[in-house]
């Protein structure tokens, strides 16, 4: 019975904090008294969460935002909930940005490092839940005024979601043109500025377009080599590589054109593209070393069932006696032959695939070794690992 009164008060303490969120109807400040001219601690933006910590005493509100910070705000700017008719007071000074803008749809700023850390919780210490890269757009609902200070940048309460970093971090969108600029004028003997300078125009390059990956990877190879170090060397010369491509690409029918009658070759035997019957996928590889349904809401695989192999993964339909192939581990019995032309196995280097085929590809810094090529419903998504061809996946739009 101890153990239900434990739960039973777990689940009405969630519940009385989702009751005790409340909402910024206008752009404010919290304030550190009972005074709109006072002292302040940070701005807030419409829609920011916010938790009551007082009853309405005088016009207004003790309250906790995002961040933890505790203060004051005027309580005709305090709603349950947000609505059309709601009368929006903006602030010229508060430095958040709105929605709308090509970057993000709420209220938000910008990574001005590279290779942010966002932690779980104001702390150094916190586990790291995302790490995020110069120009990336994050949601920000309130933010302190002191640079030192943390920031929620998933703009939510739940410690499930939420994310934060320091205040100094973060801000209005970097120009990429400056940050250029900016490296070519540091001196050559400053090592690690120009690492630090470089690392962010690359970062911001791939939030840029294709376009910016050239001279961007053209400042981060003449830092690797002043470092002397052959891994970074190697992978910005990959990376360039792959900027020269990419800056060239080809038209999507042209892609379409390139890709729609590729087919595997599995253990000898040639597929018709990406399908073949459930009797000649078990003659081929036996009976699978694992069966699974799948949960597909979007309908997009043949059937919820798949089978895995070592080196395959198959959405099979046993009635219909087919099968769809979702992955390929490529090994020296599994390829893929786009054309007489262009067969990726086993044999195929990182390398040599960016130089055939960049121009039909898109690419991530989120994810890298990672390529894409893009069909009208479909991709494929091909992995390298240690520099060699490792897997091709295909992906189908919900």
């Amino acid at each position: 019975m101890k153990k239900y009164r434990i739960l039973l008060f777990f689940l009405c303490s969630i519940l009385a904090q989702a009751q005790d969120h409340s909402y910024i109807k206008s752009d404010t400040k919290l304030f550190t008294s009972k005074n709109n001219t006072g002292d302040f601690l940070g701005y807030f933006k419409y829609s920011a969460q916010i938790q009551l910590l007082s009853e309405n005493e005088n016009g207004w509100y003790k309250v906790k935002a995002d961040n933890f910070s505790e203060g004051f705000v005027e309580a005709k700017f305090v709603g349950k909930s947000l609505n059309a008719a709601d009368i929006k007071t903006k602030d010229p000074e508060n430095p958040i940005l709105e929605g709308g803008d090509d970057y993000y749809g709420g209220n938000h700023l910008f990574v001005l490092a590279a290779g942010l850390k966002a932690r779980s919780a104001p702390d150094k210490n916190s586990k790291i839940k995302e790490i995020l890269n110069t120009g990336d757009p994050v949601a920000v609902n309130y933010l302190p005024k002191n640079q030192e200070e943390w920031v929620n940048i998933s703009g939510n309460f739940d410690s499930e979601y939420a994310k934060f970093t320091l205040r100094k971090f973060i801000g209005k969108r970097p120009d990429f043109n400056t940050l250029l600029k900016e490296f070519d004028k540091l001196d050559e003997t400053k090592i690690n500025e120009r690492k630090t300078a470089g690392e962010r125009i690359v970062e911001l390059a791939w939030n840029s377009g294709y376009d910016k990956l050239i001279p961007a990877y053209q400042r981060y190879n003449l830092v690797a080599k002043q470092l002397n170090d052959p891994k970074l060397i190697e992978d910005t010369e990959l990376n360039f590589l792959l900027a020269q491509g990419l800056a060239k690409q080809k038209t999507p029918e042209q892609i379409t054109a390139f890709i729609k009658k590729a087919e595997f070759v599995l253990k000898g035997t040639k597929t018709k593209s990406l399908y073949l019957s459930q009797k000649d996928l078990v003659k081929l590889f036996g009976k699978p070393t694992k069966k699974a349904n799948v949960e597909d809401g979007c309908g997009i695989y043949l059937s919820d069932l798949f089978y895995y192999y070592p080196d395959l993964e198959v959405s099979v339909d046993e009635k219909k006696n087919q099968a769809e192939i979702i992955k390929v581990f490529i090994n020296e019995n599994n390829k893929l032959v786009i054309n007489t032309n262009s067969i990726l196995d086993n044999t195929v280097s990182e390398k040599a695939f960016i130089e055939k085929y960049g121009t039909y590809i898109e690419a991530s810094i989120k994810s890298p070794h990672n390529y894409y090529i893009h069909m009208e419903d479909s991709q494929f998504t091909i992995v390298f690992k240690d520099g060699k061809l490792f897997s091709i996946e295909i992906f189908f739009d919900c």
